[in-house]
């Protein structure tokens, strides 16, 4: 797939040119599905692979493996040393979008660590109604809420096994949010899992 630049499809008829029984597991397919929509490499910045690794966290958990802080992304508001050779350089910086505590400022996410999801994804036959309030959700809707990647400032809530819980601002307090290693379904329908969910009316959309 690599050096022919051949999908996914491509390559398994090629191998069962060679040997019939070939079958590689589900998991393996999925891998291969992603490394082709990734262009043919292994893009750790993507966010294909980013939701992938963060769809493969919430299976450890699952099996009841050790969630540790190793595999929490790092503090975006925690600050960073320049770079000398780039102020060197003269290169502008690029501005990122990121979003504070509405409360005290503080960064907790940067769009980098944003997980994406197609509105109504895995959730487009629930159509589930809220009896109490008489309505269905619309899936049109903007999403409500950001969800994220496991961040290291998260820890102290989602480090003592916790299934689900609040997710407050380190620096200040202020409640942020919700996680969920079963997951949770967005107002847009999608059913995110796991879910680290921070909620847009609680930040402040700016940039670095």
């Amino acid at each position: 797939m690599r050096t022919e630049q051949k999908s996914l499809e491509e390559a398994l008829e090629s191998l069962k040119e060679i040997n019939e029984s070939v079958c590689p597991n589900d998991g393996f397919l999925d891998q291969l599905k992603l490394f082709e929509e990734m262009g043919f490499k292994v893009d750790t910045s993507s966010p294909l692979y980013r939701r992938f690794r963060l769809k493969l966290l919430g299976q450890s958990y699952k099996v009841g493996e050790k969630i540790g802080n190793h595999v929490f992304e790092d503090d975006p508001g925690v600050a960073r040393q320049p770079n000398p050779t780039q102020e060197s350089s003269g290169k502008e910086k690029t501005l990122k979008t990121a979003y504070r505590c509405k409360k005290c400022r503080r960064i907790v996410a940067a769009q980098d660590n944003v997980i994406g999801h197609t509105p109504g994804e895995g959730n487009s036959s629930f159509e589930w109604h809220d009896k109490r309030k008489g309505h269905t959700h619309n899936k049109e809707q903007d999403c409500s809420s950001l969800y994220v990647e496991p961040l290291k400032w998260m820890t102290p809530a989602v480090e003592d096994g916790a299934l689900e819980g609040k997710l407050s601002c380190i620096h200040c307090g202020a409640r942020l949010g919700y996680f969920n290693w079963s997951g949770i379904q967005c107002n847009c329908g999608s059913w995110i899992t796991p879910a680290f969910q921070i909620s847009k009316s609680k930040v402040d959309v700016s940039t670095i």
